[in-house]
């Protein structure tokens, strides 16, 4: 059992940047794969980015390409997102998750955070 807790929003002006953190307890981290995905007001959970726990590959979505970056710390047992370059439609509620595949498909991960509002104003 895997548990995550994220923290890191807040507002931000468009052009801005903030960090998020994700930190894991319980369950061996460094063998789950993490993701961070969001969800605006009546949108679906769409795919941000993740990182593998096996060489540390990374993917992205193709909207946050470039200006976000995924990276993790076993040691610590944390992930985090730098987020660039902020635009009002990065305006969603972050979720940290954790699972067994490589994936961009939020049901194939079974762990997830309580989720961090980022608010980007124009």
């Amino acid at each position: 059992q895997v548990q995550l807790v994220e923290n890191g929003g807040g507002l931000v002006q468009a052009g801005g940047s903030l960090r998020l953190s994700c930190a894991a307890s319980g369950g061996t981290f460094s063998t789950y794969h993490m993701a961070w995905f969001r969800q605006a007001p009546g949108k679906e959970r769409e795919f941000v980015a993740a990182i593998s726990w096996i060489g540390g590959g990374t993917s992205y979505a193709d909207s946050v390409k470039g200006r976000f970056s995924i990276s993790r710390d076993n040691a610590k047992k944390m992930v985090y997102l730098q987020m660039n370059s902020l635009k009002p439609e990065d305006t969603a509620v972050y979720y940290c998750a954790a699972g067994p595949l490589y994936a961009s498909t939020w049901r194939t991960y079974g762990y997830w955070g309580q989720g961090t509002q980022v608010t980007v104003s124009s």
